[in-house]
């Protein structure tokens, strides 16, 4: 039962604390590069101390997904396939075997013990967070809106809670961000290292098609043509950057199908993600009766005809109520405004009371809230202020995110890469509450 005057007075407090927290960051000099990374580090050491605490207090069984990088480690090294037929996840989505590769390496020099895969993350948040300062402070020139970027995101359960699972989203986002950065150097050796960081990221965090369609749309628009006339110096590194990632991930296919997966990194399932995506009865979310079609034991010739009729199925039915706007707005309202269910992927209910699931689910909650909210004051601020033409870097690869999303099966929790990016602009709105100001360069 949803405890209304919990839930109201919780947020209330949260809002205040937040704003109270922030105020004190802004108030803080940021003229001293000492004072300025003893803050940074200092809000580091104290997440890294919650992260881990919460890894601590969470089962440490491996759900869904998850769950098949963890369990199919003991098999592989006694000799076993990822797959038994071409219809298992590993033969279906083979694109997921980056991961796999680094689960397996962080087994081979760890053990097999989860605890290390789940510190890893934790590391992996913190360096993200490090990031996403860097980040800030290279499009706005301002310390202050760094540290408070860093704070909304640090205290966003719904960010960090799914560091108990084998989750390739931390190191997959911190790679992105990364080769963000290094483009935003602009500088030759950046350009090249951004194509090395892209090739991991994409090895790790497979949505690479949308990463890079953002970078491409950056360099067209925000290079080429944005700046007045045609500058050639910076989309030809760009390009070099990409050209250094189709190379090395294609190096890295042909490795991974002579040594982890015959079926390398490639997509057999094209159509689920549209089936599952498409559907109205579920707003495009996972849906246990839509799984029900797939039959692991049938070959996958057999199951693709089923999943292609299926998809046409909600096609027409699409068509003929004329329903594609009210799912595009479910399908966004799912991805951006509910919650991203990370707590319930930690399996947290199996040892704790219902009641106090509810409260921490709803303080999760809370994080993504407060996220929301203030990058709505953030974004509109956007439009009354001078920025680094760099955000667009950051914001077009979140707009091809939402695009792609609008056709794909969506759920909460795909949209832990981009809040970092959510973050920033979050932090430009806390600013604007804290200073009672637009931030002008």
């Amino acid at each position: 039962m949803v405890n209304r005057a919990f839930n109201w007075s919780t947020l209330i407090i949260a809002f205040v604390l937040v704003i109270a927290v922030g105020y004190g960051l802004v108030k803080i000099d940021d003229s001293s590069k000492k004072v300025n990374w003893s803050i940074l580090f200092g809000m580091l050491l104290i997440f890294i101390i919650a992260a881990t605490a919460w890894v601590l207090v969470v089962p440490k069984t491996q759900i869904s997904d998850f769950g098949n990088f963890w369990t199919r480690v003991p098999g592989f090294f006694n000799g076993d396939k990822l797959y038994q037929t071409d219809n298992d996840y590993f033969s279906r989505f083979a694109y997921q075997s980056g991961y796999m590769v680094y689960v397996l390496a962080v087994v081979k020099i760890f053990g097999y013990h989860i605890f290390a895969i789940q510190f890893l993350n934790v590391i992996y948040q913190a360096l993200i967070l490090l990031f996403t300062y860097l980040l800030v402070v290279k499009i706005f020139n301002n310390i202050k809106i760094a540290r408070l970027a860093v704070l909304l995101l640090m205290i966003d359960l719904d960010w960090f809670a799914l560091n108990s699972q084998a989750s390739n989203q931390y190191l997959g986002s911190l790679f992105y961000l990364i080769t963000f950065y290094l483009i935003m150097q602009d500088k030759l050796w950046s350009y090249i290292l951004s194509g090395i960081t892209l090739t991991v990221g994409c090895l790790i965090r497979p949505i690479g098609p949308v990463i890079i369609a953002g970078i491409v749309a950056f360099t067209i628009v925000y290079l080429v043509f944005k700046l007045g006339g045609v500058h050639y110096q910076k989309p030809l590194r760009i390009l070099l950057a990409l050209a250094i990632y189709l190379v090395l991930f294609s190096l890295a296919g042909w490795g991974i199908k002579a040594s982890v997966n015959s079926y390398g990194l490639s997509n057999y399932d094209p159509e689920w993600k549209f089936v599952t995506g498409l559907d109205k009865q579920s707003n495009g979310t996972y849906s246990p009766d839509l799984d029900r079609l797939i039959d692991a034991s049938k070959p996958r010739k057999v199951m693709a005809k089923k999943e292609y009729a299926a998809l046409h199925q909600e096609i027409n039915y699409l068509d003929k109520n004329k329903k594609w706007i009210s799912l595009f707005i479910n399908k966004i309202q799912v991805l951006w405004s509910s919650r991203t269910m990370a707590t319930n992927f930690t399996g947290y209910s199996q040892n704790h009371s219902p009641k106090t699931v509810q409260r921490v689910d709803y303080l999760a909650y809370l994080g993504s809230i407060i996220l929301i909210v203030f990058s709505w004051i953030g974004s509109i601020d956007l439009f009354k202020m001078k920025f680094n033409n760099n955000l667009y870097l950051l914001l077009l690869p979140l707009l091809a995110f939402v695009s792609a999303q609008l056709l794909i099966e969506v759920q909460g929790r795909y949209r832990i890469e981009f809040l970092p990016i959510i973050a920033i602009l979050a932090a430009v709105g806390l600013y604007r509450v804290v200073t009672k100001k637009i931030y002008k360069k």
